[in-house]
C-alpha cells in the first residue's frame, strides 16, 4: 500500500495548459476519484502519477519516494483502462497471468496467483475461455484481475466502465466497491460519471478547465458545493440555479421571492436548490407558481419541470404525484435547503439565520 503525494504538479504542452499547478495528498488505502468533463485534466493527472507523462513542474511521491524520474514499471502501479486490452489468442487464465509470466514467476505460482485473482472477481469458471466468448462486463473483470494479480501498491483506473451498458456499470461498481474493501489498495479512479464518483469514492476531486474546483467527500461535494460549476455538474437532475439579488435576507428574482436568509445582502447572487429539496404542492403560499412544462415518472419519484424565463426548473415530487402539462403547480423553497453563490466570482456564499 502507498500514500501518493502531488506537490505543485502541473502539465503544459507549449502554450497549452493541461493541468494547472495542483497539490493532493492521497492517503494509504484511499479510493480517490478525479471527476470532471472531457479535457479538464483528470486523465493527464493520472498519467503523470503512472509515469506515462512527465510533469512540467512539481513533485510526485509514492510511498514517500520521489518518482518523477522513475519509469512506469518501477513505480509499482497497475492500470486499468477504458479499453480492456486483452490478448484474443490467450485464455482468460493466460491473460490474467501474463504480467507474472513475463516477470519470470514459476508456473505453479502463476497458476495459484491467477486462481486467487480470478476468485476475487468471480471469474473462476471462465478461466479456460477466450475473450471473444465473454460479455463486456466479464472482459472488464479479466482486466481487473490482471491488475490485481500483480499485487501493486497503487491502482490507476481510467474510465474503466464507460464501454459498458447501464446495467453492467451498476454491477461493476458493486464489484469495484467490494474489491477495494477486500484489497485496501490506494486507488486513483478517473471518470466523467458523477454516479460512479459518488458511489465509489472516499474523496472526490472535481476538476474543470485544468483546475481543481473542490476536494471533499461525496457528501461534502453534493451538500456543500464550493462554486457554481460543482453545483451544476454534480447531481441528477442538475441543481436549479436562479440569478437575482439578496437584500436583508430576502432573495428576489423574476417570478421568485424567498425569505429567511438572515440579514444577508448581496447585489448579484445566484440561488441554487436541488430538485429533492423543493416542495411540490399547493399554490397558495408557494414561492413560485408556474404551469407544468413537463413531468416524468421515474418509478421512485415524479420529476416536475416548469419554465422560469429561459431556464428550466425541476422539482422531485412523490412517486404518487400526478399532473398534466399546462396545469399550474406551486413550488416552495426552504432556505435551509438552498445554496447561495456570488454571481461574479461564482464562489459559495455563507450566511447565518
Amino acid at each position: 500500500m502507498a500514500r501518493i503525494e502531488l506537490e505543485g504538479v502541473s502539465k503544459r504542452w507549449g502554450g497549452s495548459v493541461a493541468v494547472e499547478p495542483m497539490s493532493l495528498d492521497i492517503a494509504d488505502g484511499e479510493f480517490l476519484v478525479l471527476l470532471g468533463p472531457s479535457g479538464c485534466g483528470k486523465t493527464t493527472t493520472m498519467r503523470m502519477v503512472a509515469g506515462l507523462e512527465d510533469p512540467s513542474e512539481g513533485e510526485i511521491r509514492i510511498g514517500g519516494r520521489r518518482v518523477n524520474e522513475a519509469e512506469p514499471k518501477d513505480r509499482d502501479v497497475a492500470m486499468v483502462f477504458q479499453s480492456y486490452g486483452l490478448y484474443p489468442n490467450m485464455t482468460v487464465a493466460e491473460n490474467i497471468g501474463f504480467p507474472l509470466k513475463i516477470r519470470g514467476m514459476p508456473p505453479e505460482q502463476v497458476v495459484q496467483a491467477v486462481a486467487q485473482a480470478a476468485a476475487k472477481v468471480e471469474l473462476t469458471e471462465f478461466l479456460k475461455r477466450r475473450p471473444r466468448e465473454l460479455s463486456g462486463g466479464q472482459r472488464q473483470r479479466v482486466a481487473l484481475a490482471r491488475a490485481i494479480v500483480r499485487r501493486p501498491s497503487v491502482f490507476l483506473m481510467d474510465e474503466p466502465l464507460s464501454n459498458l451498458d447501464a446495467q453492467l456499470r451498476v454491477s461493476m461498481r458493486v464489484h469495484l466497491k467490494h474489491l477495494h474493501h477486500e484489497l485496501g489498495v490506494t486507488t486513483i479512479y478517473v471518470t466523467h460519471d458523477q454516479i460512479e464518483a459518488m458511489t465509489l469514492a472516499d474523496r472526490v476531486v472535481v476538476m474543470s478547465k485544468a483546475r481543481i474546483q473542490q476536494v471533499g467527500t461525496p457528501e461534502q461535494i453534493y451538500n456543500e458545493p464550493a462554486n457554481l460549476f460543482v453545483a451544476g455538474f454534480v447531481g441528477s437532475p442538475s441543481m436549479n440555479l436562479l440569478e437575482g439579488s439578496l437584500k436583508d435576507g430576502v432573495f428576489t428574482s423574476p417570478d421568485v421571492r424567498v425569505t429567511g436568509f438572515g440579514q444577508a445582502t448581496h447585489a448579484a447572487a445566484v440561488l441554487g436548490v436541488r430538485a429533492e429539496d423543493v416542495l411540490v404542492g399547493q399554490i397558495e403560499g408557494a414561492d413560485l407558481v408556474k404551469e407544468v412544462f413537463s413531468f416524468e415518472l421515474t418509478g421512485d419519484a415524479t420529476l416536475v419541470t416548469v419554465r422560469i424565463g429561459d431556464r428550466l426548473f425541476t422539482a422531485r415530487a412523490a412517486k404518487e404525484f400526478r399532473t398534466t402539462v399546462g396545469q399550474p403547480v406551486g413550488l416552495t423553497l426552504r432556505p435551509a435547503q438552498c445554496h447561495l453563490f456570488d454571481a461574479t466570482t461564482q464562489a459559495r456564499l455563507q450566511w447565518s439565520a
